[in-house]
């Protein structure tokens, strides 16, 4: 039984750059589609073609309102 493991992604939105390392990777804040699946809020590096990226975190959008939640709660300290 052969098994398929391409990984495929769509940027579905561009929603900035966290970060710029010295090598010209950008760790970015994005909604990526993975596989054909619905697109999640996606965190990880890129560089600059888009076509290798490091492995990063992903989070449907209640996560991320929780996410958001916890970071405004430690930042109003």
């Amino acid at each position: 039984m052969a098994i398929d493991n391409e990984v495929t992604f769509e940027i579905t939105k561009e929603l900035g750059v966290i970060s710029t390392a010295s090598t010209g990777w950008n760790r970015e804040l994005n909604k990526v589609s993975w596989c054909g699946n619905p697109a999640k809020f996606d965190i990880r590096d890129w560089d600059p073609a888009r076509m290798r990226m490091t492995r990063g975190l992903t989070f449907t959008e209640e996560e991320a309102r929780e996410l958001l939640a916890l970071l405004k709660a430690e930042f109003e300290k």
